[in-house]
């Protein structure tokens, strides 16, 4: 111990030590002043963190084939081998496109904010396949600076030390594990025919009841029918909605357009939100309305289709996502064209078409 005592009481060891924390303090200096023109990503307390999975950004179908057929290590010789082809476009490629043209404009009215839009490629790839990935993302221009690459394990932890506001992926057990730890998720699916988007604004429409909100008021249609459900909801007018798994998503997507209009740009706002519910406007509407005017959050456009089809409704406007908790809505969306997110919270998940699904019997023991 003496020896230790000595050799750390040595002046020559002290003025390493300062030289040391010197060539430290400059090197983060010099780091800090460097310029560039590709803007750094925001740190995540400050950022509406959107993570996305490889399935969701590219479509992977091909190589997933292969990983299913194959084994890993074939898959990741694949990656490999054909890393310097580009990965086609997938189902949420348009949304962090659209993404990236928010952020252009708010980097222009706030040219220090950090109060932007941040997405994080969050997968459970190898490492390995981490090359064809930063190379498809090159070469289509996205800003994309943080990768998470899990190698098979669980995202949920990362998601939550990334702050992230919304996680999008194709794997159904991955986002109910994200709903049930309060992070805003959905299951992305690719429409069955392409529809022109908007380039200069970011549209996302919402259905109501177990999306935004909770699933109480879908829980007395399905269990008592509409006409208990409407005298309930005209009881109820003036007591808010619990919320649902992405009412956080459109809390972050307001505060944005908050910014916007700050600038007295809201006719020019380059984020357009939508409510495109099955309620009746009449009936059940006003207590939705005033739900969100509790939470002190406003929707541009409100749409209640009284039972209608929401697939040529969603048409008109052209989402770049639309969430929806029943998966018909979402086949009838995606058929004419809209990219759909599937929300699997609520009592919707136990329905098909308004039946309930009967679910296998217990084995007596």
């Amino acid at each position: 111990m003496s020896e230790i005592k000595q050799e750390e009481l040595n002046p020559t060891n002290q003025k390493v030590a300062k030289a040391d924390e010197t060539d430290w303090a400059a090197a983060k200096a010099h780091y800090e002043n460097l310029k560039s023109k590709k803007p750094r990503p925001p740190k995540p307390i400050n950022a509406v963190t959107i993570a996305v999975s490889s399935r969701t950004l590219f479509d992977m179908v091909k190589e997933r084939k292969v990983f299913e057929e194959e084994g890993l290590e074939k898959y990741v010789e694949y990656q490999q081998e054909h890393e310097n082809e580009p990965l086609q476009p997938g189902s949420a490629f348009p949304f962090v496109k659209a993404l990236m043209t928010v952020n252009e404009r708010l980097r222009t009215l706030y040219p220090d904010s950090e109060e932007l839009f941040d997405i994080v490629l969050m997968t459970n790839n190898h490492a390995q396949v981490g090359v064809r990935l930063m190379n498809s993302i090159n070469h289509y221009d996205l800003t994309i600076e943080r990768f998470c690459m899990t190698g098979g394990q669980s995202p949920i932890g990362y998601l939550k030390a990334y702050m992230t506001n919304l996680y999008l992926s194709k794997d159904t057990k991955k986002v109910q594990e994200a709903i049930e730890e309060g992070i805003a998720a959905a299951i992305m699916y690719k429409p069955d025919m392409s529809m022109e988007l908007s380039e200069t604004q970011l549209r996302v429409a919402f259905d109501g009841d177990a999306v935004l909100f909770s699933d109480e008021s879908e829980i007395i249609v399905k269990q008592h029918g509409l006409d208990t459900f409407f005298e309930h909801e005209k009881q109820h007018e003036n007591l808010p909605l619990a919320q649902g798994p992405l009412k956080c998503f459109l809390e972050a997507l307001g505060k944005l357009q908050k910014k916007i209009y700050a600038k007295n740009e809201r006719l020019a706002c380059p984020i357009r939100t939508f409510l495109v519910t099955a309620r009746s406007a009449a009936s059940s509407g006003a207590r939705v309305l005033k739900t969100l005017r509790s939470w002190g959050l406003e929707i541009d456009e409100a749409l209640f289709l009284a039972g209608a089809p929401k697939g040529p409704l969603l048409q008109k406007i052209r989402p770049h996502i639309f969430f929806d908790d029943q998966m018909f809505h979402i086949e009838g969306a995606k058929e004419m064209g809209t990219i759909s997110a599937h929300v699997p919270y609520g009592i919707g998940q136990k329905y098909n078409k308004g039946k309930l699904i009967e679910q296998p019997e217990k084995q007596q023991k």
